[in-house]
């Protein structure tokens, strides 16, 4: 038999929603949505960019940085089911030219940008396979899109009690 009795409904459950005052569940979704600061603010400017919200719970945690920091580049990057894809701002279209592109099963690497000789490696979300990758230049930004790799490679590991 199912434990029903494990779940919070019970018979006072219709009294308890029949007493909850509408103005506190206001406040509290108010109070909610103040803390969440500019995110739902109705202005196009104010809106968070999803990978700086998601970053902003894992603060204490190491992660890339789309900020340039002294000769490093600007990128994102974004991980859908299938994909991930890595934007790349690409100030001069000179670039392109010199640019090069590698990719391991982890990493892009993007060497000669910004100068010639620099390496810059971007680490990526998921295990990501060569083949099917493509790369596509419009208005400044470089788009890498990389298939993922599914790994069901997996083997158990025995626990040994000492």
């Amino acid at each position: 038999m199912f434990p029903w009795n494990l779940f919070p409904f019970n018979k006072d459950m219709q009294n308890k929603v029949r007493q909850m005052n509408p103005e506190e569940i206001n406040q509290y979704v108010q109070n909610i949505m103040e803390q969440m600061g500019s995110l739902f603010q109705p202005s196009a400017t104010n809106y968070m960019n999803p990978q700086d919200f998601i970053k902003s719970f894992h603060a204490g945690e190491r992660g890339h940085s789309t900020a340039a920091k002294g000769s490093d580049i600007q990128y994102s990057v974004y991980e859908t089911h299938d994909f991930i894809f890595v934007r790349v701002h690409i100030e001069q279209e000179e670039w392109l030219q010199q640019l090069k592109l590698y990719l391991t099963s982890h990493l892009l690497i993007i060497e000669n940008v910004p100068e010639t000789g620099e390496k810059q490696s971007i680490p990526l979300p998921a295990l990501v396979k060569k083949k099917g990758t493509s790369a596509q230049y419009k208005e400044q930004t470089l788009e890498v899109k990389i298939p993922k790799n599914i790994d069901m490679q997996f083997s158990e590991i025995d626990i040994i009690e000492i």
